[in-house]
């Protein structure tokens, strides 16, 4: 039988028994891990183990935010601190092909240590553009203010990442960058017109839509629908995200517990699926929301089963790599930003 449409949190650093219960039963998609799931390697691995070995599923993803910079949720001595995304365009605007390669090396070193952690899936690279005067919540996370370069040097990442047996998660997908609030506290609103959109926000995940997976924007885009953001709207969803942009990966939502969304978590759920995602995300480990995501959440089918299916189809054994060397050579590159 096919899992349940959601990725879960959990509450700490082991399963407590009614998380097992609940992962037993519900049986999500995956799950997401966060700074409070991580004390060191043994326990992550046995804890991901545990998780894979309750639902029968040894290739369920596990997934983290490691973007390197202020997003890095295992950190040092657990993994090593990596550049911000913007050190990497700061490299590119100097010398492009040793920025390309600095951005794919350092993305295959996070493959690595996600690997050595028993994770398959990070949430990584952002396509979001930088906007003077917008939020700061992007900023660094940015791989910078041009779509084309923007492009290259995510797909250099995404390369990175499945070359060390690691699926990327494109986001904040049709874009958050022109934001003016941060969408974990607030909604966003966005006023641009939708040619500018598809000028500028749009186009790096247009020319991104072949990778598996991407994370939804909760960002009200008031010339495309006035009423509702992108993670709930099946205008936005399937005209701009499976329509202009071409994607036809498995399209998870942002958190459904950030503050940038109202209601009950439920119908929050429901609701994006009837826009035409296929995977609702939950991170904060509170059991009984996640109850209510699970309730919400159908078993996978159809398109989405599909493309979840062909997501989990690009995982593969991590190709030869020299760790030492490829460190080494991102450190000599971006020396200021790693630690």
């Amino acid at each position: 039988m096919s899992p349940r449409a959601f990725i879960c949190g959990l509450s700490g650093t082991e399963l407590t028994p009614e998380e097992r219960l609940f992962v037993d039963h519900a049986e999500p998609w995956g799950i997401i891990l966060f700074a409070r799931n991580i004390r060191d390697a043994v326990q992550v691995r046995t804890l991901v183990d545990e998780v894979r070995a309750l639902l029968g599923r040894g290739d369920m993803p596990v997934l983290i935010d490691q973007e390197g910079g202020r997003v890095q949720r295992a950190r040092p001595p657990l993994a090593e601190r990596h550049p911000p995304p913007k050190a990497y365009a700061d490299l590119f605007a100097e010398d492009r092909e040793q920025g390309l390669a600095a951005a794919r090396l350092g993305a295959r070193l996070i493959a690595h240590e996600l690997k050595g952690l028993h994770l398959n899936v990070d949430c990584l690279p952002l396509l979001d553009l930088v906007f003077e005067g917008a939020h700061d919540i992007v900023g660094d996370r940015s791989y910078g203010a041009e779509p084309d370069v923007v492009s290259l040097l995510a797909r250099a990442v995404c390369e990175g990442l499945l070359d060390g047996g690691v699926l990327p998660v494109v986001k904040h997908i049709p874009g958050h960058g022109r934001a003016l609030s941060d969408s974990h506290l607030e909604l966003p609103r966005v006023s641009a017109p939708v040619p500018e959109l598809q000028r500028a926000d749009f186009a790096p995940f247009r020319l991104l839509n072949d990778m598996p997976l991407a994370m939804t924007a909760h960002v009200l885009y008031t010339a495309l629908d006035p009423d509702r953001p992108a993670t709930l709207s099946r205008v936005i969803v399937q005209d701009v995200i499976r329509g202009f942009i071409g994607f036809d990966g498995a399209l998870m939502t942002d958190d459904l517990s950030m503050k940038a969304l109202s209601g009950g978590l439920g119908h929050l759920a429901e609701q994006s699926f009837a826009a035409g995602c296929d995977l609702a995300l939950h991170c904060n480990g509170d059991l009984d929301e996640m109850r209510e995501i699970a309730q919400a959440s159908p078993r996978l089918s159809g398109d989405a089963e599909r493309r979840c299916f062909a997501a989990l189809a690009r995982l593969r054994a991590p190709q030869p790599f020299d760790v030492d060397a490829a460190r080494a050579l991102v450190r000599g590159l971006v020396p200021a930003a790693v630690a």
